[in-house]
């Protein structure tokens, strides 16, 4: 039995992990930009409404927060818009400690690790090497791919394959863990297994939803 188990679990050989809302809540800061925005042009942006916006990238979250105060904008002004918002995320995460890092999370990524499976970080964020750096973990991880590297946002899933080709493990073999249905999508697109964070309502297509991401137990590994 042990023997069956233990090749169970080499069927997972990598897991690739989303930032926002997986590892730390940069996600709030995201929503507190977001809706400083909002404010400036007019309009209320609530909490229900920050759902559409996680997982995808800054700009597909412009034209939502737009459509959402039936404000239209040309690219020009999009793009002034999008920096303005960006600028004062950034205000944010410039003051962030590694404290701040989702507890439990850094040892599950260790424990991973110490059981051969390799680690990818797939954040949608350009901000993602920044933030990782901030709170000390930007050395644990295998692949590294950010907002800044890929043509397509979740929930494609581009972000998902080029992650599983650069840690030289085949989507089959990936678990992703994701806070976003968007993200949750990107994975089951991309052939991979995929741990929800969060809702198990909103998250419902995952094959494992748990409420923190440190509450995974790698002998789940097996199950997946």
């Amino acid at each position: 039995m042990r023997h069956i188990e233990n090749k169970k679990l080499n069927l997972i050989r990598a897991c690739i992990f989303d930032l926002d809302g997986v590892l730390v809540d940069t996600a709030h800061y995201h929503f507190l930009a977001w809706k400083r925005l909002a404010n400036e042009l007019g309009f209320e942006l609530t909490p229900a409404d920050n759902e559409q916006l996680k997982g995808v990238s800054r700009m597909q979250s412009l034209d939502i927060v737009l459509q959402l105060g039936g404000i239209t904008a040309t690219e020009h002004e999009k793009e002034v818009l999008a920096n303005k918002k960006n600028a004062w995320f950034n205000d944010f995460v410039d003051r962030m400690m590694p404290e701040e890092i989702f507890p439990g999370v850094k040892q599950l990524i260790r424990e991973l690790k110490a059981k051969g499976v390799k680690v990818g970080l797939a954040s949608s964020s350009k901000n993602a090497k920044t933030v990782i750096q901030l709170l000390g973990i930007q050395n644990e991880f295998d692949a590294i791919v950010d907002g800044t590297m890929i043509v397509n946002s979740k929930p494609h899933p581009e972000i998902f394959l080029l992650t599983a080709e650069k840690l030289g493990i085949v989507p089959e073999e990936c678990l992703v863990f994701e806070d976003a249905e968007a993200g949750v999508e990107a994975a089951l697109a991309a052939g991979m297994k995929c741990v929800g964070v969060g809702s198990p309502l909103q998250l419902n297509r995952a094959h494992e939803v748990v409420a923190k991401t440190a509450d995974f137990k790698i002998t789940e590994l097996a199950k997946l």
